[in-house]
């Protein structure tokens, strides 16, 4: 079945233009659009949409508060929230994907990057490409821990290998590159990313990957 996808972004030129590149595709489907965050609750609970790509700054609700209501734990509905971002908002994307949002796009990406970012987002993967996320995080560097800080008490708890895990996922790597890099299976990288989830109590990789920056377990430009 094709993937359904809801347009939220107060620009309709925008909207227009996300649209002819998605439905151009066999697998997704355009299944309504918002220009609020206050129409787009309304339309995750008409519509159930799959992914819902969001912009941040708009009128009335902004995409921050819509993701966490969409996310949250009050949530009605299996949708996933794709942020959209110009580097401008940076603040806003951190805010975002601590709110439950599954990754985050900058709005002038290839069409291609587009439509797989929301397959990925809609495979349950986060969408956190390295090299936005690497962007991303030298806007923050002056903000974020600078590594000599104790660690927080809750990272005592993984193992030496989910710690290695864990840093993988916060550079952006996928399941397949984590394996590669640790010479395991992907299997085994899925299993140890969820014990990971689960003893840090995080909803997901992206999650992940700001508790590892914000702990100071990786640094900005770390390798």
């Amino acid at each position: 079945m094709a993937i359904r996808v809801l347009l939220v972004d107060d620009q309709p030129l925008l909207r227009t233009g996300f649209r002819m590149i998605l439905e151009a595709e066999q697998d997704l489907a355009v299944v309504g659009e918002a220009g609020d965050g206050l129409q787009a609750l309304d339309q995750v609970r008409a519509l159930q949409p799959d992914v819902v790509l969001m912009d941040i700054r708009m009128p009335r609700m902004d995409g921050v508060e819509a993701t966490r209501q969409i996310t949250g734990p009050e949530r009605n509905g299996p949708a996933k929230v794709l942020v959209l971002t110009t580097f401008d908002l940076d603040e806003y994307v951190v805010e975002a994907l601590k709110a439950g949002a599954s990754g985050f796009l900058l709005k002038d990406a290839p069409a291609n990057e587009l439509v797989q970012a929301i397959r990925v987002v809609a495979a349950g993967e986060a969408m956190l490409a390295p090299s936005i996320t690497r962007r991303l995080l030298d806007k923050y560097a002056t903000h974020l821990p600078s590594g000599e800080e104790p660690v927080p008490d809750t990272l005592h708890t993984l193992t030496d290998r989910e710690v290695e895990v864990l840093k993988l996922v916060a550079r952006g790597l996928s399941n397949a590159e984590i394996a590669a890099d640790l010479f395991v299976s992907e299997t085994t990288v899925k299993t140890h990313v969820g014990h990971v989830l689960t003893k840090l109590g995080l909803r997901d990789r992206v999650q992940a990957a700001v508790y590892a920056y914000e702990s100071g377990l990786v640094r900005p430009g770390a390798q």
